[in-house]
């Protein structure tokens, strides 16, 4: 399933700002990276949002978030947000820091 575009231009206004910043694409989507590091993602029409392993479980306990598992298993560390839990340009960015925040904390590769 192609990612969705527009979810995608919504999160390049957020990011826009971010210096250095970069795209790739990977998991059948797109990703946004920090200093190589990903980020976050758009695949399908779902937020998919690194906020690393201390964050995780609290990722996980808000409204529409669920474990990504792309492949079948959980990847600890990555969660799906879908298209509810982002509706808003507010909510989307509360996500979007939460990628960023933890990419930012990373060695740049």
């Amino acid at each position: 399933m192609p990612y969705d575009e527009t979810l995608a231009e919504r999160v390049r206004a957020v990011f826009q700002s971010e210096p250095g910043y970069t795209e790739k694409k990977m998991f059948g989507g797109i990703c946004f990276m920090i200093g190589r590091n990903m980020a976050l993602g758009v695949t399908g029409s779902d937020l998919m949002v690194r906020p690393g392993p201390d964050d995780f479980e609290d990722a996980l306990m808000l409204p529409h978030a669920r474990p990504m598992d792309f492949t079948g298993r959980p990847m600890k560390g990555f969660v799906y947000v879908g298209p509810e839990g982002i509706a808003t340009d507010a909510a989307l960015a509360e996500w979007v820091e939460r990628g960023a925040s933890y990419a930012r904390s990373l060695p740049a590769k």
